[in-house]
Protein backbone atom coordinates (compact mmCIF):
# COMPACT_ATOMS: atom_id res chain seq x y z
CA UNK A 1 0.00 0.00 0.00
CA UNK A 2 1.36 3.43 -0.45
CA UNK A 3 3.01 4.89 2.38
CA UNK A 4 0.77 7.98 1.41
CA UNK A 5 -2.14 6.91 2.95
CA UNK A 6 -1.43 6.03 6.29
CA UNK A 7 0.70 9.51 6.05
CA UNK A 8 -2.40 10.92 5.25
CA UNK A 9 -4.62 9.62 7.95
CA UNK A 10 -2.33 10.64 10.43
CA UNK A 11 -2.79 14.55 9.20
CA UNK A 12 -6.57 13.98 8.98
CA UNK A 13 -6.68 12.97 12.96
CA UNK A 14 -4.35 15.56 13.67
CA UNK A 15 -6.56 18.03 12.91
CA UNK A 16 -9.52 16.34 13.67
CA UNK A 17 -7.94 16.79 17.49
CA UNK A 18 -7.28 20.72 16.75
CA UNK A 19 -10.72 21.00 15.85
CA UNK A 20 -12.08 19.74 18.99
CA UNK A 21 -9.67 22.18 20.60
CA UNK A 22 -10.89 24.86 18.59
CA UNK A 23 -15.07 23.88 19.34
CA UNK A 24 -14.09 24.04 23.02
CA UNK A 25 -12.30 27.44 22.59
CA UNK A 26 -15.47 28.81 21.02
CA UNK A 27 -17.90 26.97 23.40
CA UNK A 28 -16.49 28.56 26.48
CA UNK A 29 -16.51 32.07 24.70
CA UNK A 30 -18.64 33.41 27.73
CA UNK A 31 -17.44 31.27 30.77
CA UNK A 32 -16.34 33.35 33.20
CA UNK A 33 -12.01 33.27 33.61
CA UNK A 34 -11.63 30.63 31.08
CA UNK A 35 -8.39 30.08 29.33
CA UNK A 36 -8.50 28.90 25.73
CA UNK A 37 -6.47 25.78 24.43
CA UNK A 38 -3.90 25.54 21.70
CA UNK A 39 -3.07 22.42 20.10
CA UNK A 40 0.24 21.67 19.41
CA UNK A 41 1.79 19.31 16.89
CA UNK A 42 4.80 17.49 16.39
CA UNK A 43 6.37 15.01 13.26
CA UNK A 44 6.43 11.59 13.79
CA UNK A 45 9.28 9.43 13.37
CA UNK A 46 11.49 9.53 10.03
CA UNK A 47 12.66 6.61 7.72
CA UNK A 48 16.31 7.23 7.13
CA UNK A 49 16.83 5.68 3.58
CA UNK A 50 20.34 7.56 3.11
CA UNK A 51 22.10 9.12 6.48
CA UNK A 52 23.03 12.64 5.94
CA UNK A 53 26.69 12.96 5.89
CA UNK A 54 27.49 9.59 4.89
CA UNK A 55 30.00 8.91 2.86
CA UNK A 56 29.29 8.70 -0.46
CA UNK A 57 32.86 7.99 -1.61
CA UNK A 58 36.11 8.24 -0.30
CA UNK A 59 36.17 12.12 -0.32
CA UNK A 60 33.32 12.98 -0.63
CA UNK A 61 29.60 13.22 1.97
CA UNK A 62 26.18 13.39 1.69
CA UNK A 63 25.06 16.77 1.95
CA UNK A 64 21.10 15.88 3.09
CA UNK A 65 20.82 12.29 2.29
CA UNK A 66 16.71 10.55 2.31
CA UNK A 67 14.37 10.95 5.10
CA UNK A 68 10.59 9.91 4.54
CA UNK A 69 8.69 11.37 7.11
CA UNK A 70 5.63 9.07 8.50
CA UNK A 71 3.14 11.71 9.73
CA UNK A 72 2.25 13.81 12.39
CA UNK A 73 0.42 13.77 16.09
CA UNK A 74 -1.26 16.08 18.39
CA UNK A 75 1.97 15.68 21.01
CA UNK A 76 -0.35 18.19 23.83
CA UNK A 77 -2.13 21.45 24.34
CA UNK A 78 -1.14 24.79 25.97
CA UNK A 79 -3.15 26.71 28.43
CA UNK A 80 -3.15 30.59 27.27
CA UNK A 81 -3.03 32.13 30.46
CA UNK A 82 -3.44 35.42 29.27
CA UNK A 83 -5.72 38.20 31.13
CA UNK A 84 -9.15 38.31 29.96
CA UNK A 85 -10.91 41.47 29.69
CA UNK A 86 -12.22 42.88 33.33
CA UNK A 87 -16.32 43.38 33.52
CA UNK A 88 -18.03 45.27 35.88
CA UNK A 89 -20.96 43.71 37.55
CA UNK A 90 -22.08 45.57 40.52
CA UNK A 91 -22.96 42.24 42.51
CA UNK A 92 -20.61 42.37 45.80
CA UNK A 93 -19.34 38.58 45.76
CA UNK A 94 -17.76 39.00 42.42
CA UNK A 95 -14.20 38.90 42.66
CA UNK A 96 -11.41 38.84 40.41
CA UNK A 97 -7.86 38.54 40.45
CA UNK A 98 -6.04 41.90 38.21
CA UNK A 99 -2.63 40.08 37.62
CA UNK A 100 -1.34 36.90 38.10
CA UNK A 101 -3.11 34.87 41.18
CA UNK A 102 -6.21 31.91 41.26
CA UNK A 103 -8.48 32.11 44.20
CA UNK A 104 -8.16 28.49 46.27
CA UNK A 105 -11.30 26.61 46.20
CA UNK A 106 -11.62 23.61 49.08
CA UNK A 107 -12.45 20.34 47.15
CA UNK A 108 -15.37 17.86 49.00
CA UNK A 109 -12.44 15.27 49.52
CA UNK A 110 -10.27 17.93 51.11
CA UNK A 111 -8.13 18.78 48.19
CA UNK A 112 -7.66 22.46 47.42
CA UNK A 113 -8.14 23.41 43.97
CA UNK A 114 -7.61 26.85 42.15
CA UNK A 115 -10.00 28.99 39.95
CA UNK A 116 -9.69 32.34 38.15
CA UNK A 117 -13.41 32.58 38.13
CA UNK A 118 -14.73 35.17 41.16
CA UNK A 119 -18.62 33.70 40.96
CA UNK A 120 -19.07 33.87 44.22
CA UNK A 121 -21.78 33.14 46.69
CA UNK A 122 -23.23 32.65 50.25
CA UNK A 123 -24.84 29.52 51.43
CA UNK A 124 -26.83 28.55 54.24
CA UNK A 125 -24.69 29.34 57.09
CA UNK A 126 -23.11 32.23 55.41
CA UNK A 127 -19.96 30.82 53.57
CA UNK A 128 -18.71 32.33 50.15
CA UNK A 129 -18.56 29.81 47.91
CA UNK A 130 -18.97 28.72 44.54
CA UNK A 131 -21.71 28.14 42.09
CA UNK A 132 -21.20 24.51 42.74
CA UNK A 133 -20.87 25.22 46.69
CA UNK A 134 -17.32 24.30 46.85
CA UNK A 135 -15.79 26.96 49.75
CA UNK A 136 -13.47 29.70 49.34
CA UNK A 137 -10.46 29.15 51.34
CA UNK A 138 -9.44 30.57 53.91
CA UNK A 139 -13.01 30.40 55.13
CA UNK A 140 -14.82 33.56 55.07
CA UNK A 141 -18.04 33.47 56.88
CA UNK A 142 -20.29 36.80 56.58
CA UNK A 143 -22.95 37.44 59.63
CA UNK A 144 -26.30 37.67 58.86
CA UNK A 145 -26.73 41.10 60.12
CA UNK A 146 -24.23 42.09 57.33
CA UNK A 147 -25.44 45.27 56.08
CA UNK A 148 -22.42 45.87 53.22
CA UNK A 149 -19.68 43.46 52.48
CA UNK A 150 -16.18 44.90 51.23
CA UNK A 151 -13.17 43.46 49.38
CA UNK A 152 -9.81 45.39 49.30
CA UNK A 153 -7.45 44.98 46.43
CA UNK A 154 -5.40 43.43 49.20
CA UNK A 155 -8.31 40.81 50.14
CA UNK A 156 -9.51 42.87 53.27
CA UNK A 157 -12.96 41.47 53.52
CA UNK A 158 -14.82 43.88 56.17
CA UNK A 159 -18.35 44.70 56.53
CA UNK A 160 -20.84 46.74 58.63
CA UNK A 161 -23.82 46.21 60.72
CA UNK A 162 -26.85 48.42 61.07
CA UNK A 163 -26.42 51.40 64.05
CA UNK A 164 -22.57 50.86 63.98
CA UNK A 165 -20.97 53.27 61.32
CA UNK A 166 -17.15 51.45 61.81
CA UNK A 167 -16.90 48.87 59.09
CA UNK A 168 -15.13 45.30 60.77
CA UNK A 169 -12.52 42.75 59.16
CA UNK A 170 -13.83 39.09 59.20
CA UNK A 171 -11.16 37.92 57.14
CA UNK A 172 -8.41 38.01 54.53
CA UNK A 173 -8.35 36.32 51.18
CA UNK A 174 -5.04 34.94 49.86
CA UNK A 175 -4.73 34.03 46.16
CA UNK A 176 -2.00 31.69 44.93
CA UNK A 177 0.05 31.51 41.64
CA UNK A 178 2.25 28.67 39.93
CA UNK A 179 5.47 28.93 38.15
CA UNK A 180 3.69 27.24 35.45
CA UNK A 181 -0.02 27.70 35.25
CA UNK A 182 0.32 25.60 32.17
CA UNK A 183 0.54 23.08 33.37
CA UNK A 184 -2.11 22.93 36.15
CA UNK A 185 -5.11 20.09 35.11
CA UNK A 186 -7.96 21.16 34.24
CA UNK A 187 -10.90 19.30 35.96
CA UNK A 188 -13.83 21.43 34.60
CA UNK A 189 -16.13 23.11 36.56
CA UNK A 190 -13.38 26.40 35.96
CA UNK A 191 -11.09 24.54 38.32
CA UNK A 192 -7.52 23.44 37.95
CA UNK A 193 -5.70 20.91 40.40
CA UNK A 194 -1.58 21.68 41.27
CA UNK A 195 0.58 18.82 39.14
CA UNK A 196 4.06 18.27 39.48
CA UNK A 197 4.61 19.89 36.40
CA UNK A 198 2.75 23.19 37.67
CA UNK A 199 4.98 23.69 40.85
CA UNK A 200 3.88 24.17 44.22
CA UNK A 201 1.60 26.64 44.93
CA UNK A 202 3.31 30.21 46.56
CA UNK A 203 0.59 31.72 48.35
CA UNK A 204 -0.04 34.80 49.56
CA UNK A 205 -1.36 38.31 50.03
CA UNK A 206 -2.92 39.73 46.77
CA UNK A 207 -0.60 42.64 45.45
CA UNK A 208 2.14 41.80 47.13
CA UNK A 209 5.52 39.60 45.96
CA UNK A 210 4.03 39.59 42.39
CA UNK A 211 0.59 38.35 42.71
CA UNK A 212 -1.88 40.47 41.22
CA UNK A 213 -4.96 42.82 43.66
CA UNK A 214 -8.59 41.46 44.07
CA UNK A 215 -10.60 43.73 42.33
CA UNK A 216 -14.78 43.66 43.94
CA UNK A 217 -17.55 43.76 41.90
CA UNK A 218 -15.50 42.56 38.90
CA UNK A 219 -15.30 39.29 36.87
CA UNK A 220 -12.70 38.20 34.13
CA UNK A 221 -13.79 37.05 30.99
CA UNK A 222 -12.84 34.30 29.19
CA UNK A 223 -9.78 35.03 26.98
CA UNK A 224 -10.96 33.40 23.83
CA UNK A 225 -11.23 35.66 20.39
CA UNK A 226 -13.54 34.38 18.40
CA UNK A 227 -12.34 36.44 15.10
CA UNK A 228 -8.69 34.44 16.14
CA UNK A 229 -10.77 30.99 16.31
CA UNK A 230 -12.93 31.60 13.67
CA UNK A 231 -9.51 31.78 11.07
CA UNK A 232 -7.84 28.63 12.76
CA UNK A 233 -11.02 26.97 11.94
CA UNK A 234 -11.23 27.80 8.69
CA UNK A 235 -6.91 26.75 8.22
CA UNK A 236 -8.18 23.49 10.30
CA UNK A 237 -10.74 22.95 7.22
CA UNK A 238 -7.98 23.48 4.28
CA UNK A 239 -5.51 21.28 5.90
CA UNK A 240 -8.22 18.81 6.55
CA UNK A 241 -9.10 18.79 2.98
CA UNK A 242 -5.53 19.12 2.12
CA UNK A 243 -4.91 15.61 3.77
CA UNK A 244 -8.42 13.93 2.09
CA UNK A 245 -7.37 15.07 -0.99
CA UNK A 246 -4.31 12.73 -0.59
CA UNK A 247 -6.32 9.69 0.53
CA UNK A 248 -7.97 10.53 -2.56
CA UNK A 249 -5.19 10.84 -4.59
CA UNK A 250 -3.22 7.33 -3.40
CA UNK A 251 -6.52 5.34 -3.76
CA UNK A 252 -6.86 6.86 -7.63
CA UNK A 253 -3.11 5.63 -7.79
CA UNK A 254 -4.14 2.27 -6.12
CA UNK A 255 -7.30 1.64 -8.32
CA UNK A 256 -5.17 2.48 -11.72
CA UNK A 257 -2.14 0.29 -10.54
CA UNK A 258 -5.25 -2.83 -10.01
CA UNK A 259 -6.93 -2.25 -13.38
CA UNK A 260 -3.27 -2.42 -15.05
CA UNK A 261 -2.93 -6.20 -13.27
Amino acid sequence: MLPALYVAKTGLAAQDTNLTTISNNLANVSTTGFKRDRAEFQDLLYQIKRQPGAQSTQNSELPSGLQLGTGVRIVGTQKNFSAGSLQTTGQALDLAVNGRGFFQILQPDGTTSYTRDGTFHLNATGQIVTANGFALQPAIVVPNNAQTLTVGQDGTVSISVAGNPTSQVIGNLQTADFINPAGLQAIGNNLFLETASSGVPRTGTPGLNGLGTTLQQTLEASNVSTVEEMVNMITTQRAYEMNSKVISTANQILGALTQKL
